[in-house]
């Protein structure tokens, strides 16, 4: 019964070796090609982040599973800078309350619809592009005239087709783990760049 659900405990050490190196250089490879296709839009976007904070605006944080996380993780790098930011998965309270009475599907959008506002950002993370509450609420922030950006794999999904970020980040891969490593690098990068011109 183990080796049926565990059957990577079957393999040899020098394949577990030779696979996990496998992946630390795809991981680096993928993390170095977005970081050169996709340095031109990093500017802009901390650009526009940095204007957005000058002018009084709060970051909105948001996304499902790994992605929820990781939404954390972005909030966590711009508070630790001084710099307003929340994610609104972090309230699980607030979330099971919206998801039961009314929807998960809309369980962002509400949150954005009642704590932001225009010259607010909102910042989604979703590793397909296509989470039903993640596109609602990047629909509500951009009626509300906030900053949108999105973080996508697998080609961006409806994230992309329906052009729901200003500012998006389409990972080059179907990798679950390869896209949400490549996003983090993306992330921490424009961290860095906003809290550079925030501060100049």
């Amino acid at each position: 019964m183990t080796e049926t659900l565990y059957p990577f405990l079957r393999r040899d050490p020098l394949d577990l070796a030779v696979s996990t190196a496998e992946k630390a250089l795809e991981s680096l490879e993928l993390r170095r090609r977005v970081l050169d296709e996709m340095e031109a839009p990093l500017v802009a976007c901390a650009a526009a982040v940095a204007a957005a904070f000058r002018g009084g605006g709060r970051l909105f944080t948001f996304g499902n599973g790994g992605s929820s996380t990781d939404a954390q993780s972005v909030a966590a790098l711009f508070t630790g800078r001084g710099l307003p930011a929340v994610s609104l998965a972090c309230d699980s309270a607030l979330v099971t309350a919206l998801g039961n009475d009314i929807g998960f599907e809309v369980v962002f959008a509400r949150q954005l619809a009642a704590l932001g506002g225009e010259g607010d950002i909102a910042c989604a993370l979703s590793t397909s592009g296509g989470s039903a509450n993640v596109l609602r609420g990047l629909a509500q922030a951009q009626s509300q005239g906030m900053v949108t950006i999105g973080f996508a794999g697998s080609g961006g999904g409806r994230m992309a087709e329906e052009r729901l970020a200003e500012h998006l980040f389409v990972i080059p891969s179907s990798s679950v783990h390869r896209i949400q490593e490549a996003q983090a690098t993306l992330y921490h990068v424009l961290a860095e760049l906003v809290s550079a011109q925030h501060a100049g």
